[in-house]
């Protein structure tokens, strides 16, 4: 699930000065995605890579890719924008970016701040196994994570699970339990491009090992559950932890997970980040993909 870049490719990259993207609403406008393909298809062996990186992501037993972009941020900086708009191109060729908060812009920091609640994205603590926008009825079918500076003291590693291969290893009436529509999780304001809220929502949103699997670890914490609701959730939760996978993000990696199969999370930074000054501690920039499908759909 890790994709290096090949060589003459980033030679390629490096010299290609891709122009400032468009959007259209909340997404990347059209004529922005196509004039980044028709650049970047011209570079050798682009189009290896991104059906590598789409395959990863979709094909039998993906669900989740890392594209090592580490080189491009050295040579044009990982926070520049001439590396923001390559990493925007290759997202492009996944599906459609789009921000759903209104008072962002297309790719929103994610920082560390001391005073969050540790268990945010934001935070210092432990972030449990979720899928991003759980409560909009059209959630994004991608999230993505660009890694700016890993923690500096070596903490939050990056953690995911197949939820479907977790559903399957449940007993029957568990997940017979978690296809109820009975589960809440946060609030839903000032958000565009995934739908409507939906609430109460099943867990199990879909056929068997299809859909998504509306989990977040907070909402077991957080809502009021029925006993038989929280102990399916919780075995839910206990399943995707025997199940992660776990690794460093370094400087240029680029985390895209498909949000109809996996689910992610983060290890706690590591202690002591009171001490890092604020431009040295872990930064992402997180940007949000939806399919062509779920695009009409939001429409």
């Amino acid at each position: 699930m890790f994709i290096d870049i090949p060589r003459e490719l980033e030679a390629a990259l490096i010299d290609i000065n891709l122009p400032t993207w468009k959007l259209d609403g909340p997404a990347l406008a059209k004529f922005s995605m196509e004039r980044y393909q028709t650049e970047l298809t011209a570079a050798p062996r682009f189009e290896e890579t991104a059906a590598t990186l789409r395959h990863a992501l979709t094909g039998e037993g993906g669900g989740y890719a890392v594209l090592r972009l580490g080189n491009l941020a050295k040579a044009l900086g990982a926070d520049g924008d001439r590396f923001l708009r390559l990493a925007t191109a290759f997202a492009a060729e996944v599906a459609i970016p789009f921000s759903p908060f209104p008072r962002w812009p297309l790719w929103k920091d994610i920082g560390v701040k001391l005073d969050k609640d540790p268990g945010k994205s934001s935070g210092i603590g432990y972030n449990a196994f979720h899928m991003d926008l759980v409560n909009g009825t059209l959630p994004p079918d991608y999230t993505t994570l660009l890694c700016v500076r890993p923690d500096p003291l070596g903490g939050g590693s990056s953690i995911l699970s197949d939820a479907h291969a977790a559903v399957t290893r449940l007993p029957q009436d568990h997940r017979a339990v978690l296809a109820e529509a009975a589960y809440h999780y946060g609030t839903f304001y000032d958000l565009h491009g995934v739908g409507e809220e939906y609430k109460p929502f099943p867990i199990l949103d879909g056929k068997s090992g299809e859909g998504f699997v509306r989990f977040t670890a907070k909402m077991l914490e957080r809502s009021e559950l029925g006993q038989e609701h929280a102990d399916a959730a919780h075995a839910l939760a206990e399943e995707l932890v025997q199940g992660q996978v776990s690794f460093m993000l370094q400087a240029g990696d680029y985390l895209i997970v498909n949000q109809r199969r996996f689910l992610h999370g983060r290890e706690a930074l590591q202690s002591g980040q009171e001490n890092l000054p604020t431009e040295d501690r872990r930064l992402l920039l997180q940007l949000f993909l939806r399919t062509a499908s779920g695009a009409d759909s939001a429409a």
